[in-house]
């Protein structure tokens, strides 16, 4: 049996004040399990990004629940979400002259005493983390030293020295190209396999999470569904995606193609 690391009951997402709720989507009830790659795909707004903040208890719920090795998300310190659960964000980072290293590093914050020092098995975990994140050659240079490419797989090699069950990643291939965009999904189907961790990531890639993912969750304006490539194909579920008649899913090819433009 598959260890669930994260699930929803009956999720609705969105932003609430004094006056009224403004409701994104309702009714989410997604599994995410050790082993597993996922991927979330949806249309630009449909709120990708609000229930990725939410499930990782950045923001909270307008009602449902997140459940965290069984335990409401919210119910638990930081600390015991930060040893459960990594987030790799798209934001800049702030400017420093942190190395590579000291980068990846930040991973074993959660377990590192007041001051911050490094044990042995720090050592060892960020030395794996950096070796699984094929990053070796880097360590010595200076974070703004290296492309977009390659501080993605950094960014991926902190959040691996964290050690938690379920790292969760959001638009990890924007502004990459295509080889270091499939590059990137490779490695994250390679470390699923390897680890036996769950990785969530949010992309517009959709051709490229059919062929690498094991799992899809759908958002549209009307559910948000979660299954295997070829079940989510079956049903028809990628026709629903766009709301556009030039747009259009081939079930044959197995990827979306352009109709009478």
């Amino acid at each position: 049996m598959e260890q669930t690391v994260l699930h929803t009951q009956d999720l609705r997402i969105g932003y609430a004040s004094k006056k009224a709720e403004n409701v994104i989507a309702f009714d989410i009830n997604v599994s995410l399990r050790k082993g597993k790659l996922i991927a979330l795909v949806g249309a630009n707004g449909i709120g990708k990004s609000t229930l990725l903040r939410t499930i990782t208890g950045i923001q909270k719920p307008l009602s449902g629940t997140v459940l965290l090795n069984n335990r409401s998300i919210h119910e638990q310190t930081a600390a015991q979400v930060a040893t459960a659960l990594s987030v790799v964000l798209t934001e800049k980072l702030p400017p420093s002259n942190l190395t590579v290293f000291e980068l990846v590093a930040l991973g074993r914050q959660p377990y590192t005493n007041w001051i911050g020092k490094l044990t042995e098995e720090d050592h060892s975990k960020i030395q794996q983390a950096i070796g699984l994140a094929q990053i070796t050659s880097l360590v010595h240079k200076k974070h703004y030293e290296i492309s977009d490419g390659q501080l993605q797989k950094v960014l991926i090699a902190r959040a691996l020295a964290q050690d938690t069950p379920l790292i969760i990643l959001d638009e990890p291939t924007t502004h990459l190209d295509l080889l270091h965009k499939v590059s990137l999904f490779r490695l994250l189907k390679k470390l699923t396999q390897e680890t036996q961790k769950c990785i969530l990531f949010s992309t517009h890639d959709i051709d490229l999470a059919l062929q690498l993912s094991d799992e899809i969750v759908v958002m549209t304006a009307d559910k948000t569904v979660q299954d295997i490539p070829s079940k989510l194909i079956a049903d028809g579920v990628f026709d629903q995606l766009f709301k556009d008649e030039h747009i259009v899913f081939d079930v044959e090819k197995g990827k979306f193609v352009f109709k009478n433009l």
